[in-house]
C-alpha cells in the first residue's frame, strides 16, 4: 500500500533508560509472542541489574548515514548535544558490525566527532547540501523540532510543569 522498500520495523525498549541493553528491534508481531527465555531475559534487566516494568514502542528508523573509518564504512547515527535550544555539538554513533535497522548503541560501537567548527545557526551556502557543515545544520534542524514537539507534548500532559513558582 505504502510502496515501502525497507523492512518496517518497530524498537522495544526500557522505559527507564537503556545503557544500550533490554532493548529489540521487532519486525513480526510473532517475535514477541514467540520470546525464548533468554531473549525474555535479556529484556528483562538492564544496567546495574535493573528490572524494566515498562516500555516504550518507537518507530523503527533506518541509519542510512555511514561514516569512513580507517578500516571501511560503517553505519552511523547522529547525535546532537543542545543546551537551553541552541545545538553545542554532537557526535556519530558509529558500528562496523551492524546493519542500517540494528541498534547502534552496543559493544563495539565507536563516536566519531561531528565538525563543528563551522556552527551550524545556518547552512553554508557555498557548500553542497551534503558536505559535513550543512548536514550537521540539518541535524540541527531536526533536533530544535523534535525539542518543540517534546516541550509541547509536556505542555500538553503535564501543563503545570513548564510554569515556575
Amino acid at each position: 500500500e505504502y510502496d515501502l522498500t525497507q523492512t518496517p520495523f518497530v524498537v522495544v525498549k526500557a522505559d527507564a533508560g537503556t545503557y544500550g541493553m533490554g532493548i529489540m528491534m521487532v519486525r513480526d508481531a510473532s517475535e514477541v509472542r514467540n520470546l525464548n527465555r533468554k531473549q525474555r531475559n535479556k529484556m528483562a534487566v538492564v544496567k546495574e541489574g535493573l528490572s524494566v516494568s515498562d516500555v516504550l514502542i518507537q518507530e523503527g528508523v533506518h541509519s542510512f548515514e555511514t561514516v569512513l573509518l580507517e578500516d571501511g564504512e560503517a553505519v552511523a547515527e547522529p547525535v546532537v548535544y543542545m543546551v537551553d535550544r541552541f545545538v553545542v555539538g554532537g557526535f556519530y554513533r558509529v558500528h562496523s558490525e551492524r546493519g542500517a535497522d540494528e541498534n547502534l548503541n552496543a559493544p563495539g560501537a565507536r563516536f566519531v566527532p561531528l565538525p563543528f567548527e563551522m556552527g551550524c545557526q545556518s547552512p553554508v551556502a557555498d557548500h553542497e547540501p551534503d558536505a559535513a557543515p550543512n548536514r550537521l545544520y540539518l541535524y540541527g534542524v531536526v533536533a530544535r523540532l523534535a525539542l518543540l514537539a517534546a516541550s509541547r507534548e509536556l505542555e500538553a500532559t503535564h501543563p503545570a510543569a513548564h510554569r515556575t513558582a
